[in-house]
C-alpha cells in the first residue's frame, strides 16, 4: 500500500470521526477541513474534503448537499457504523480500538 493511499484512507476515517461527533451528525466542508487538522493531523485542502465527501457519499456513508459554494455533508446510519468500526469499506481505515 503507498503512502498516498494510506493518508486518504486515514483522512476519510477522521471526516467520519468529526461528523460522528458533530451535532446532527452535520458538517460543512470548510469546518471538516479545520477540524481533521485540528484534530487529527491532516493537512488537507478543501478540494480535497470535497473529493472525499463526493467519495463517501457514492459509499453511501454521507450525503453531501451544495449549498452555494459550501458542501454540507451528513453522516447516515452505513457512515456511523464505518467510524465506530462495526463495519468496514475498503477506501476508509478501520479505526483501531
Amino acid at each position: 500500500m503507498s503512502f498516498q493511499k494510506t493518508v486518504t484512507e486515514d483522512r476519510r476515517l477522521s471526516l467520519l470521526l468529526v461528523l460522528a461527533q458533530s451535532q446532527g451528525y452535520q458538517a460543512n466542508g470548510f469546518l471538516l477541513r479545520d477540524a481533521i487538522g485540528d484534530i487529527y493531523g491532516h493537512n488537507a485542502s478543501i478540494d480535497q474534503v470535497t473529493g472525499d465527501i463526493a467519495w463517501l457519499a457514492e459509499q453511501g456513508l454521507v450525503t453531501s448537499r451544495v449549498i452555494g459554494e459550501v458542501t454540507l455533508a451528513t453522516m447516515t446510519a452505513r457512515g456511523a457504523d464505518v467510524a465506530a468500526g462495526r463495519a468496514s469499506v475498503p477506501g476508509v481505515k478501520k479505526p483501531t480500538p
